[in-house]
């Protein structure tokens, strides 16, 4: 059983070693989420921490998913600030999944919440990037997601390797 949380600043510091352990194992198994290799746990740290301040200033939404041990295994988030001529619209950013819970429905789970999330905010558009030809990638086109088109070079992969980005949006209906 699996429960999805939506977190406050306070819970985010609360829980960040979790937190980090999550980003930390998804870096080091090859995630594109803006970071490079060699990656430290002190690092995830002080990004969760970085996080909690977003949140705390209303800038955007933590959902994290917990195991049946109370554990975090998943995050994702929603970026709510935005300029004035888009309210209708987020950033879909982040969604990690510990590789000890993945292909058990961590990810999905994430996703639908968010778009609850969404709607709750009056959000009507989401859009997000992901490392063309990744497992996100698949996923996401699986999730319903449109891909809109690709960007070469866009990134760098956690080992310093170029990669084009995919992008993709989502309605929500009301």
């Amino acid at each position: 059983m699996q429960t999805i949380l939506t977190l406050s600043a306070t819970q985010i510091e609360a829980r960040q070693d979790e937190l980090a352990e999550v980003l930390h194992n998804c870096v080091n198994q090859g995630a594109s989420v803006s970071f490079m290799l060699p990656f430290e746990h002190q690092r995830a740290v002080a990004f969760w921490q970085k996080t909690s301040q977003s949140v705390a200033r209303g800038e955007r939404v933590v959902l994290a998913c917990e195991d049946v041990d109370g554990q975090i295994v998943g995050t994702v988030q929603l970026i709510t600030d935005q300029p004035e001529n888009q309210p209708h619209r987020a950033d879909v950013a982040k969604l990690l999944v510990h590789q000890r819970a993945r292909r058990s429905g961590v990810a999905s789970a994430l996703m639908q919440a968010l778009e609850q999330e969404a709607k709750q905010h009056g959000i009507r558009l989401l859009v997000l990037d992901t490392a063309t030809g990744s497992g996100a990638e698949t996923f996401y086109q699986h999730a319903g997601w449109q891909k809109a088109g690709e960007i070469p070079d866009y990134a760098l992969m956690p080992d310093g390797a170029l990669t084009p980005t995919s992008l993709f949006y989502k309605h929500l209906s009301a």
